[in-house]
Protein backbone atom coordinates (compact mmCIF):
# COMPACT_ATOMS: atom_id res chain seq x y z
CA UNK A 1 0.00 0.00 0.00
CA UNK A 2 1.16 3.52 -0.05
CA UNK A 3 2.64 5.30 2.66
CA UNK A 4 0.03 7.84 2.62
CA UNK A 5 -2.46 5.13 3.52
CA UNK A 6 -2.40 4.75 7.48
CA UNK A 7 -4.45 1.84 7.85
CA UNK A 8 -4.72 -1.54 6.32
CA UNK A 9 -8.01 -2.08 4.60
CA UNK A 10 -9.18 -5.49 4.63
CA UNK A 11 -12.51 -6.96 3.01
CA UNK A 12 -14.74 -10.41 2.63
CA UNK A 13 -15.51 -12.06 -0.60
CA UNK A 14 -18.69 -13.77 -0.79
CA UNK A 15 -18.77 -16.06 -3.77
CA UNK A 16 -22.28 -16.08 -5.80
CA UNK A 17 -23.74 -19.55 -7.10
CA UNK A 18 -22.91 -21.02 -10.86
CA UNK A 19 -19.97 -21.21 -12.54
CA UNK A 20 -17.95 -18.07 -14.45
CA UNK A 21 -19.85 -15.83 -11.83
CA UNK A 22 -17.79 -13.20 -10.55
CA UNK A 23 -16.95 -12.80 -6.85
CA UNK A 24 -18.74 -9.91 -4.67
CA UNK A 25 -16.37 -8.16 -3.16
CA UNK A 26 -17.45 -6.79 0.34
CA UNK A 27 -15.15 -4.20 2.14
CA UNK A 28 -14.45 -4.37 6.02
CA UNK A 29 -13.50 -2.86 8.77
CA UNK A 30 -9.63 -3.07 9.79
CA UNK A 31 -10.74 -3.94 13.21
CA UNK A 32 -13.84 -6.03 14.62
CA UNK A 33 -13.96 -6.81 18.46
CA UNK A 34 -11.16 -9.05 20.03
CA UNK A 35 -8.76 -7.61 18.09
CA UNK A 36 -5.78 -5.82 18.51
CA UNK A 37 -6.40 -2.26 17.59
CA UNK A 38 -3.24 -0.46 15.63
CA UNK A 39 -2.88 2.13 13.30
CA UNK A 40 -0.12 3.09 11.29
CA UNK A 41 1.90 6.23 12.57
CA UNK A 42 0.80 9.10 10.27
CA UNK A 43 3.79 9.83 7.55
CA UNK A 44 2.65 13.41 7.63
CA UNK A 45 4.22 16.30 10.07
CA UNK A 46 3.63 20.30 10.46
CA UNK A 47 5.21 22.52 7.60
CA UNK A 48 5.04 19.26 5.23
CA UNK A 49 2.46 21.13 3.07
CA UNK A 50 2.71 25.15 2.10
CA UNK A 51 -0.16 27.32 2.37
CA UNK A 52 -1.45 28.37 -1.41
CA UNK A 53 -2.71 31.51 -2.84
CA UNK A 54 -6.49 31.79 -1.97
CA UNK A 55 -7.17 32.28 -5.66
CA UNK A 56 -5.58 28.85 -6.31
CA UNK A 57 -6.86 26.13 -8.70
CA UNK A 58 -8.31 22.82 -8.24
CA UNK A 59 -5.16 21.05 -9.25
CA UNK A 60 -2.79 22.77 -7.25
CA UNK A 61 -4.23 21.47 -4.17
CA UNK A 62 -3.88 17.85 -5.15
CA UNK A 63 -0.90 17.59 -2.96
CA UNK A 64 -3.09 18.63 0.27
CA UNK A 65 -5.71 16.34 -0.70
CA UNK A 66 -3.38 13.23 -0.30
CA UNK A 67 -1.71 14.81 2.73
CA UNK A 68 -2.55 16.29 6.18
CA UNK A 69 -2.55 19.45 7.12
CA UNK A 70 -0.71 19.98 10.41
CA UNK A 71 0.64 22.39 12.67
CA UNK A 72 0.73 20.95 16.09
CA UNK A 73 3.23 18.31 16.12
CA UNK A 74 4.05 15.32 18.63
CA UNK A 75 6.39 17.64 20.74
CA UNK A 76 3.25 20.34 21.50
CA UNK A 77 5.13 22.65 18.99
CA UNK A 78 3.27 24.95 16.11
CA UNK A 79 5.19 24.71 13.04
CA UNK A 80 4.57 25.23 9.49
CA UNK A 81 2.95 27.66 6.67
CA UNK A 82 -0.32 26.90 8.15
CA UNK A 83 0.09 27.87 11.76
CA UNK A 84 -2.46 31.01 12.88
CA UNK A 85 -0.59 32.20 15.40
CA UNK A 86 -3.25 32.65 17.35
CA UNK A 87 -2.86 34.54 20.81
CA UNK A 88 -3.46 32.64 23.87
CA UNK A 89 -6.28 34.26 24.76
CA UNK A 90 -8.12 32.95 22.02
CA UNK A 91 -6.93 29.28 22.30
CA UNK A 92 -7.83 29.15 25.93
CA UNK A 93 -11.33 30.64 24.62
CA UNK A 94 -11.22 27.71 22.48
CA UNK A 95 -10.33 24.76 24.74
CA UNK A 96 -13.07 26.42 27.41
CA UNK A 97 -15.16 26.09 24.60
CA UNK A 98 -14.56 22.21 23.48
CA UNK A 99 -14.52 21.00 27.68
CA UNK A 100 -17.70 23.12 27.93
CA UNK A 101 -19.29 20.85 25.13
CA UNK A 102 -17.13 17.24 26.64
CA UNK A 103 -18.76 18.09 30.46
CA UNK A 104 -22.11 19.37 28.51
CA UNK A 105 -22.28 15.68 26.54
CA UNK A 106 -21.27 13.14 30.14
CA UNK A 107 -23.93 15.21 31.68
CA UNK A 108 -26.71 15.15 29.87
CA UNK A 109 -25.38 11.17 28.69
CA UNK A 110 -25.78 10.47 31.97
CA UNK A 111 -29.23 12.06 32.37
CA UNK A 112 -30.15 9.67 29.39
CA UNK A 113 -29.06 6.69 31.43
CA UNK A 114 -31.10 7.44 34.28
CA UNK A 115 -34.40 8.17 32.32
CA UNK A 116 -34.56 12.04 31.84
CA UNK A 117 -33.83 12.23 28.21
CA UNK A 118 -35.04 10.23 25.63
CA UNK A 119 -32.12 10.28 23.41
CA UNK A 120 -28.77 11.63 23.37
CA UNK A 121 -25.56 11.72 20.79
CA UNK A 122 -22.49 12.73 22.11
CA UNK A 123 -19.66 14.93 19.66
CA UNK A 124 -16.72 12.92 22.11
CA UNK A 125 -13.37 12.67 20.19
CA UNK A 126 -14.65 15.45 17.72
CA UNK A 127 -15.01 18.98 20.05
CA UNK A 128 -12.47 20.57 17.75
CA UNK A 129 -14.33 20.14 14.67
CA UNK A 130 -17.35 22.36 15.26
CA UNK A 131 -15.41 24.85 17.45
CA UNK A 132 -12.24 25.68 15.85
CA UNK A 133 -14.05 26.28 12.37
CA UNK A 134 -16.50 28.18 13.45
CA UNK A 135 -14.14 29.97 15.68
CA UNK A 136 -12.57 30.90 12.37
CA UNK A 137 -15.87 32.31 10.98
CA UNK A 138 -17.54 35.26 11.02
CA UNK A 139 -20.78 35.57 13.09
CA UNK A 140 -22.68 36.15 9.84
CA UNK A 141 -21.77 33.24 8.22
CA UNK A 142 -24.46 30.08 8.26
CA UNK A 143 -24.04 27.12 10.02
CA UNK A 144 -25.48 23.81 8.43
CA UNK A 145 -24.55 21.00 10.45
CA UNK A 146 -24.54 17.70 11.54
CA UNK A 147 -25.68 16.23 14.99
CA UNK A 148 -22.22 16.43 15.77
CA UNK A 149 -21.63 20.00 15.58
CA UNK A 150 -23.30 21.41 18.85
CA UNK A 151 -20.37 23.18 19.88
CA UNK A 152 -20.93 26.07 17.45
CA UNK A 153 -23.81 27.03 19.14
CA UNK A 154 -21.36 27.97 22.34
CA UNK A 155 -19.14 29.85 20.23
CA UNK A 156 -22.16 31.56 19.03
CA UNK A 157 -23.31 31.96 22.72
CA UNK A 158 -26.37 30.21 22.68
CA UNK A 159 -27.62 29.52 26.49
CA UNK A 160 -26.97 26.02 27.89
CA UNK A 161 -30.92 26.04 29.23
CA UNK A 162 -32.23 26.30 25.67
CA UNK A 163 -30.77 23.86 24.92
CA UNK A 164 -31.48 21.39 27.25
CA UNK A 165 -35.05 22.31 27.17
CA UNK A 166 -34.65 21.34 23.60
CA UNK A 167 -33.44 17.53 24.84
CA UNK A 168 -35.52 17.51 27.06
CA UNK A 169 -38.39 18.28 24.52
CA UNK A 170 -40.39 20.53 27.40
CA UNK A 171 -42.77 23.57 26.97
CA UNK A 172 -39.71 26.20 26.19
CA UNK A 173 -38.33 24.13 23.34
CA UNK A 174 -37.82 26.36 20.78
CA UNK A 175 -38.21 23.62 18.17
CA UNK A 176 -41.54 22.68 19.78
CA UNK A 177 -41.17 19.10 19.92
CA UNK A 178 -40.75 18.49 15.73
CA UNK A 179 -37.25 17.72 16.83
CA UNK A 180 -35.44 14.64 18.36
CA UNK A 181 -33.29 15.67 20.79
CA UNK A 182 -29.99 16.97 19.71
CA UNK A 183 -31.48 17.84 16.17
CA UNK A 184 -30.99 21.61 17.52
CA UNK A 185 -32.02 24.67 15.71
CA UNK A 186 -30.96 28.21 16.86
CA UNK A 187 -31.76 31.34 14.55
CA UNK A 188 -29.84 33.99 16.35
CA UNK A 189 -26.87 32.04 15.54
CA UNK A 190 -27.27 31.04 12.08
CA UNK A 191 -27.01 27.71 13.34
CA UNK A 192 -29.62 25.40 11.16
CA UNK A 193 -31.94 22.78 12.11
CA UNK A 194 -30.19 19.50 11.92
CA UNK A 195 -31.61 17.23 9.69
CA UNK A 196 -32.00 13.15 10.40
CA UNK A 197 -32.06 12.54 7.28
CA UNK A 198 -28.32 12.49 6.60
CA UNK A 199 -27.01 14.59 3.46
CA UNK A 200 -29.28 16.85 2.92
CA UNK A 201 -27.95 20.22 4.52
CA UNK A 202 -25.17 19.87 1.91
CA UNK A 203 -27.28 20.71 -1.10
CA UNK A 204 -29.36 23.21 1.43
CA UNK A 205 -26.09 24.71 2.11
CA UNK A 206 -25.09 25.70 -1.41
CA UNK A 207 -28.30 26.94 -1.75
CA UNK A 208 -28.15 29.64 1.15
CA UNK A 209 -24.54 30.34 -0.40
CA UNK A 210 -25.67 31.35 -3.68
CA UNK A 211 -28.44 33.36 -2.60
CA UNK A 212 -25.83 35.28 -0.44
CA UNK A 213 -24.11 35.93 -3.04
CA UNK A 214 -27.04 36.80 -5.55
CA UNK A 215 -27.53 39.63 -2.69
CA UNK A 216 -24.25 40.72 -2.52
CA UNK A 217 -23.77 39.63 0.94
CA UNK A 218 -20.49 38.92 2.38
CA UNK A 219 -21.86 36.00 4.17
CA UNK A 220 -20.13 32.66 3.58
CA UNK A 221 -21.80 29.10 4.30
CA UNK A 222 -20.30 26.34 6.27
CA UNK A 223 -21.77 22.73 6.13
CA UNK A 224 -20.45 19.38 7.97
CA UNK A 225 -21.13 15.59 6.55
CA UNK A 226 -20.02 12.24 7.71
CA UNK A 227 -18.01 9.82 5.59
CA UNK A 228 -21.00 7.62 5.59
CA UNK A 229 -23.27 9.91 4.16
CA UNK A 230 -20.77 11.16 2.19
CA UNK A 231 -21.82 8.26 -0.17
CA UNK A 232 -25.23 10.14 -1.21
CA UNK A 233 -26.26 11.76 -4.20
CA UNK A 234 -26.81 15.19 -2.04
CA UNK A 235 -22.84 14.93 -1.26
CA UNK A 236 -22.36 15.02 -4.93
CA UNK A 237 -25.13 16.96 -5.80
CA UNK A 238 -23.60 19.76 -3.42
CA UNK A 239 -19.72 19.74 -4.87
CA UNK A 240 -21.67 20.15 -8.66
CA UNK A 241 -23.92 23.13 -7.75
CA UNK A 242 -21.08 24.90 -5.81
CA UNK A 243 -18.05 23.94 -8.50
CA UNK A 244 -20.63 25.56 -11.15
CA UNK A 245 -21.67 28.54 -9.56
CA UNK A 246 -18.45 28.76 -7.56
CA UNK A 247 -20.90 29.36 -4.06
CA UNK A 248 -19.25 31.20 -1.39
CA UNK A 249 -19.81 27.73 0.76
CA UNK A 250 -17.24 25.38 3.09
CA UNK A 251 -18.08 21.77 2.11
CA UNK A 252 -16.65 19.62 5.12
CA UNK A 253 -16.76 15.39 5.09
CA UNK A 254 -16.01 14.91 8.55
CA UNK A 255 -14.45 11.08 8.22
CA UNK A 256 -14.64 10.36 11.81
CA UNK A 257 -13.97 6.99 10.48
CA UNK A 258 -17.84 5.22 11.24
CA UNK A 259 -21.56 5.33 10.10
CA UNK A 260 -23.35 3.95 13.16
CA UNK A 261 -21.33 0.32 12.28
CA UNK A 262 -20.14 0.54 9.22
CA UNK A 263 -16.76 1.56 8.22
CA UNK A 264 -15.59 4.43 6.36
CA UNK A 265 -14.43 1.70 4.04
CA UNK A 266 -17.63 1.66 2.38
CA UNK A 267 -18.00 5.12 1.22
CA UNK A 268 -14.54 5.43 0.02
CA UNK A 269 -12.45 2.84 -1.71
CA UNK A 270 -8.82 4.30 -1.24
CA UNK A 271 -9.62 6.15 2.30
CA UNK A 272 -9.67 9.60 1.18
CA UNK A 273 -12.25 11.75 0.85
CA UNK A 274 -10.34 15.03 0.10
CA UNK A 275 -9.32 14.02 -3.12
CA UNK A 276 -12.74 13.82 -4.63
CA UNK A 277 -13.22 17.81 -4.84
CA UNK A 278 -10.56 17.89 -7.44
CA UNK A 279 -12.71 16.33 -9.99
CA UNK A 280 -15.19 19.04 -9.70
CA UNK A 281 -12.75 21.80 -9.77
CA UNK A 282 -12.98 22.22 -6.21
CA UNK A 283 -9.71 23.07 -4.36
CA UNK A 284 -9.28 20.74 -1.96
CA UNK A 285 -7.52 20.09 1.86
CA UNK A 286 -7.14 17.07 4.32
CA UNK A 287 -6.61 18.56 8.04
CA UNK A 288 -5.75 17.03 11.26
CA UNK A 289 -9.29 17.16 12.92
CA UNK A 290 -8.23 16.66 16.07
CA UNK A 291 -5.27 19.91 15.95
CA UNK A 292 -7.27 22.66 17.04
CA UNK A 293 -4.85 25.27 15.31
CA UNK A 294 -4.84 22.81 11.46
CA UNK A 295 -8.72 23.09 11.69
CA UNK A 296 -9.11 27.17 12.35
CA UNK A 297 -6.13 27.94 10.01
CA UNK A 298 -7.36 25.49 6.72
CA UNK A 299 -10.84 27.24 7.54
CA UNK A 300 -10.01 30.37 7.62
CA UNK A 301 -8.37 30.11 4.40
CA UNK A 302 -11.22 29.05 3.20
CA UNK A 303 -13.58 31.53 4.38
CA UNK A 304 -10.87 34.32 2.54
CA UNK A 305 -11.33 32.63 -0.92
CA UNK A 306 -15.34 32.39 -0.39
CA UNK A 307 -15.86 35.64 0.83
CA UNK A 308 -13.20 37.61 -1.65
CA UNK A 309 -15.32 35.42 -4.63
CA UNK A 310 -13.03 32.91 -5.47
CA UNK A 311 -15.50 29.85 -4.80
CA UNK A 312 -16.03 26.84 -2.62
CA UNK A 313 -13.27 24.62 -0.79
CA UNK A 314 -13.65 20.90 0.12
CA UNK A 315 -12.49 19.89 3.48
CA UNK A 316 -11.76 16.27 4.56
CA UNK A 317 -11.63 16.74 8.34
CA UNK A 318 -9.90 13.23 9.51
CA UNK A 319 -11.05 12.45 13.20
CA UNK A 320 -12.15 9.40 15.00
CA UNK A 321 -15.86 8.98 17.08
CA UNK A 322 -14.64 7.62 20.47
CA UNK A 323 -17.59 7.63 21.09
CA UNK A 324 -20.75 5.51 20.48
CA UNK A 325 -23.08 7.11 17.58
CA UNK A 326 -25.70 7.71 19.85
CA UNK A 327 -27.03 6.47 23.41
CA UNK A 328 -28.86 3.53 21.14
CA UNK A 329 -25.51 2.26 20.12
CA UNK A 330 -22.99 -0.34 21.71
CA UNK A 331 -19.50 0.26 19.47
CA UNK A 332 -18.21 -2.61 21.19
CA UNK A 333 -20.46 -4.88 19.10
CA UNK A 334 -18.41 -3.88 16.25
CA UNK A 335 -14.74 -2.50 16.85
CA UNK A 336 -12.40 -3.09 19.55
CA UNK A 337 -13.75 -1.14 22.95
CA UNK A 338 -10.24 0.84 23.62
CA UNK A 339 -9.43 1.50 20.05
CA UNK A 340 -9.88 5.64 19.95
CA UNK A 341 -6.89 5.34 22.56
CA UNK A 342 -4.68 4.31 19.48
CA UNK A 343 -5.61 7.05 17.01
CA UNK A 344 -2.86 8.94 15.41
CA UNK A 345 -4.39 12.12 16.02
CA UNK A 346 -4.81 11.80 20.21
CA UNK A 347 -7.33 14.33 21.52
CA UNK A 348 -8.29 17.40 20.98
CA UNK A 349 -9.02 19.02 24.27
CA UNK A 350 -5.23 17.11 25.44
CA UNK A 351 -3.38 18.10 22.72
CA UNK A 352 -4.29 22.05 22.91
CA UNK A 353 -4.08 21.65 26.60
CA UNK A 354 -0.19 20.16 26.15
CA UNK A 355 0.40 23.22 23.53
CA UNK A 356 -0.74 25.92 26.10
CA UNK A 357 1.41 24.47 28.89
CA UNK A 358 4.33 24.46 26.46
CA UNK A 359 3.90 28.12 26.17
CA UNK A 360 3.52 28.67 29.42
CA UNK A 361 -0.17 30.10 29.24
CA UNK A 362 -1.80 26.90 31.15
CA UNK A 363 -1.76 24.46 33.80
CA UNK A 364 -3.25 21.25 35.34
CA UNK A 365 -4.40 24.03 38.24
CA UNK A 366 -6.07 26.03 35.65
CA UNK A 367 -7.36 23.11 33.64
CA UNK A 368 -8.86 21.63 36.98
CA UNK A 369 -10.30 24.53 38.34
CA UNK A 370 -12.06 25.80 34.37
CA UNK A 371 -13.49 21.41 34.52
CA UNK A 372 -15.17 22.27 37.91
CA UNK A 373 -16.59 25.74 37.11
CA UNK A 374 -18.01 24.16 34.01
CA UNK A 375 -19.57 21.16 35.61
CA UNK A 376 -21.24 23.50 37.73
CA UNK A 377 -22.60 25.44 35.34
CA UNK A 378 -23.70 22.81 33.35
CA UNK A 379 -26.03 21.22 36.53
CA UNK A 380 -27.44 24.99 37.58
CA UNK A 381 -28.30 24.74 34.04
CA UNK A 382 -30.26 21.56 33.99
CA UNK A 383 -31.74 22.79 37.00
CA UNK A 384 -33.35 25.77 35.61
CA UNK A 385 -34.48 24.00 32.18
CA UNK A 386 -36.69 21.64 34.10
CA UNK A 387 -38.68 23.90 35.72
CA UNK A 388 -40.26 24.47 32.15
CA UNK A 389 -41.12 20.97 32.62
CA UNK A 390 -39.38 17.58 32.81
CA UNK A 391 -39.34 14.06 30.18
CA UNK A 392 -41.48 12.38 32.74
CA UNK A 393 -44.64 14.65 33.71
CA UNK A 394 -44.24 17.99 31.04
CA UNK A 395 -45.79 20.33 30.19
CA UNK A 396 -44.67 19.72 26.92
CA UNK A 397 -45.25 21.66 23.89
CA UNK A 398 -48.78 22.59 22.44
CA UNK A 399 -50.07 19.72 20.44
CA UNK A 400 -50.87 23.08 17.91
CA UNK A 401 -47.31 23.14 16.94
CA UNK A 402 -48.07 20.35 14.43
CA UNK A 403 -49.77 22.78 12.29
CA UNK A 404 -48.08 25.96 12.57
CA UNK A 405 -45.22 28.06 11.58
CA UNK A 406 -44.56 25.66 7.89
CA UNK A 407 -47.51 28.10 5.92
CA UNK A 408 -48.20 31.33 6.55
CA UNK A 409 -51.98 30.41 5.78
CA UNK A 410 -52.43 26.50 6.55
CA UNK A 411 -54.25 24.89 3.34
CA UNK A 412 -57.67 23.86 3.93
CA UNK A 413 -57.07 20.37 4.53
CA UNK A 414 -54.86 21.44 7.21
CA UNK A 415 -57.21 23.42 8.70
CA UNK A 416 -59.49 20.38 8.99
CA UNK A 417 -57.19 18.13 10.67
CA UNK A 418 -56.27 20.54 13.07
CA UNK A 419 -60.19 21.08 13.81
CA UNK A 420 -60.27 17.58 14.13
CA UNK A 421 -57.55 17.68 16.42
CA UNK A 422 -58.85 20.23 18.76
CA UNK A 423 -62.52 19.06 18.90
CA UNK A 424 -60.32 15.42 20.14
CA UNK A 425 -58.36 17.25 22.84
CA UNK A 426 -61.55 19.46 24.22
CA UNK A 427 -63.33 15.82 24.83
CA UNK A 428 -60.70 14.68 26.71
Amino acid sequence: MEAKQYEQVESVVIMSGGDGVDPLYVPDAPHRPGDEADFTEWPWSPGDLGRPEIDCDASETLDLAEGLVRVLGDDNKTSGDWDPKLSPEVLIQGLEHMMRLRIFDDRMMKMQRTGKLSFYMRSFGEEAVAIAQTMALEERDWLFPTYRQPGAQFVRNRDMVSMICHCIGNEMDNVKGRQMPVHYTYKEGRFISVSSPVGTQFSQAVGVALASNYKGLDEVTITWIGDGASAEGDYHYALNFASIFQAPVILNVVNNQWAISTHKNFASKNGNFAVRGIPYGIPSIRVDGNDFLALYSVTSWARDRASKGFGPTHIEVLTYRAGAHSSSDDPSRYRPSDIHYYWPGGDPISRLSEHLKQIGKWSDKQHQELSEKIDSEVMAAYKEAVKFGDLANGPYPSSDAIFTEVYEEPPWHLIEQWDEMKKWRDSQ
